[in-house]
């Protein structure tokens, strides 16, 4: 079938063809201490994941929470390819997914969006075959769909990669995936929700071991069994998903984006202000309220859904080490560095889920930092203050840690890159602005676009 163009204006982002890189740059002024309350969005990696989930059901569902980001229009532009109507209205997105027309994604959007990849699943699952892209997403390391792959297997498909495209189908009459028992090598996020959706309409019992934990998985857990489905131990490390003939419609609600409550609670912390957050489910938060507290920031639960933090008068170092849920969050790892920065004492940040998630350490020196790196480990030496400088954000997560560290900075910090910022945050800057930081987003100056710098020139391969 004919793409058919999702348009949607993300604040002060206007997307129509959401592979296109935002050319604007954003100007932050540090030194000022934040004061109010900001509203944290939906779940960026729960929406994803569910807006997939959806071409399971044959019947209109309703999605509510939906946060206004790049990767949701790119998540949609999937769907709507797949021959899936979506409407939206405001942060409520209809889907009716009663009408799948084929059985290919297309790459040049997967290639932008990883996520979309977890469409395989359900593709699979309601049409007995599905051909879908390997995916692109930010380049912050090698996240291959080996699992994905075995797991499919498991369940009776018949999966080859073929010219970067993964081929599955279900052999049989009934082309019904078969219920099985599947050991996960590692808990991978992606391969858990992939291979639960799968299974949600497979013939039997399916049960998945050492399963990712994170809340996200939980929350696509409850919408499928919103829909009908029959899934226990979401949350555990063990999954049982008895499979059903068909799911039903219903209206859901995604969770807020703990991602997004961790990087204001941190913005908070390193501009030592007094600030609130709403909603926010606090146990999400559990180890980067731990690490805040170390550092001597105080975190309050006013309410059921709401938090408030307080940022030290003098901000103390502490070590870091990813994990998979309910570890730390790699999520946080960079947002967590840039605090470290002006923290007093040396601080050690290991990196154990991406390899290659350190490279906002360069653009954190340039604004001051004392970083050094040694193999996935970070040596973050506090210095007295960081100052403003020109940036380049190389990946999601590294340009909230830019704009949280221009929050500290002495001066006027400029950053580029903000595609990436785009990708998962909702209005960062308005909500920023909101909170009262003198910030401006606006079009990068001409001379800028022929910077031949070497973070600058890898941009085009980052997606």
């Amino acid at each position: 079938m004919e793409d058919r163009p999702i348009t949607a204006s993300l604040g002060s982002l206007n997307i129509t063809n959401a592979h296109e890189s935002d050319p604007s740059v954003l100007h932050i002024w540090g030194g000022h201490p934040l004061q109010g309350q900001v509203k944290i969005s939906g779940a960026k990696n729960a929406a994803l994941v569910i807006m997939a989930g959806s071409l399971l059901c044959p019947e209109p569902c309703r999605l509510r929470n939906v946060p206004s980001l790049v990767d949701a229009i790119r998540m949609g532009q999937v769907l709507s390819a797949l021959g899936v109507d979506l409407q939206w209205n405001g942060d409520v997105l209809d889907i009716n997914a009663r009408d799948i027309t084929t059985s290919e994604a297309p790459y040049e959007l997967v290639s932008q969006l990883r996520a979309s990849f977890f469409a395989i699943g359900p593709i699979l699952a309601r049409l007995g075959e599905a051909h879908v892209p390997l995916p692109g997403g930010c380049a912050i390391g090698a996240r291959p769909v080996d699992i994905h792959v075995r797991g499919l297997q498991a369940l009776g498909a018949n999966v080859y990669i073929e010219h970067g495209m993964v081929h599955a189908s279900v052999p049989g009459r009934d082309r019904r995936l078969k219920g099985a028992k599947f050991y996960l090598d590692y808990p991978s996020v992606g391969a858990t929700e992939t291979l639960m959706m799968a299974a949600t309409l497979a013939d039997g019992e399916t049960i998945l071991d050492n399963v990712a934990q994170e809340p996200e998985v939980i929350d696509l857990a409850n919408f499928c069994n919103a829909l009908g489905a029959k899934i226990r131990g979401a949350g555990t490390k063990t999954i049982v998903i008895e499979g059903v003939p068909r799911l039903h419609t219903a209206d859901y609600p995604i969770i807020p984006d703990r991602i997004e409550a961790g990087t204001f609670l941190v913005a908070g912390a390193i501009s030592r202000s007094d600030i609130s957050l709403y909603p926010v489910i606090s146990d999400h938060l559990t180890p980067v309220i731990s690490k805040l507290r170390q550092t001597g920031a105080q975190i309050i639960a006013e309410g059921p859904d709401r938090l408030r933090v307080i940022g030290p008068d003098i901000i103390q170092a502490t070590d870091i080490e990813t994990l998979p849920y309910p570890g730390f969050p790699t999520d946080m790892q960079a947002q967590f560095m840039a605090l470290l920065t002006v923290s007093n004492g040396d601080s050690l940040i290991s990196e154990t889920v991406f390899e290659n998630r350190l490279r906002h350490v360069a653009e954190l020196n340039r604004m001051g930092a004392d970083i050094r790196v040694k193999g996935h480990t970070a040596i973050v030496r506090g210095v007295p203050h960081l100052t403003g400088a020109p940036v380049m954000a190389t990946d999601l997560r590294a340009s909230a840690a830019l704009a949280i560290a221009a929050l500290a900075a002495q001066g006027k910090t400029t950053i580029q890159g903000l595609q990436h910022l785009d990708r998962g945050y909702e209005n960062l800057d308005l909500k920023l602005q909101q909170l009262g930081v003198r910030i401006k987003r606006e079009p990068a100056p001409p001379e800028s676009e022929g910077n031949s710098s070497p973070i600058q020139s890898s941009q085009s391969a980052l997606k």
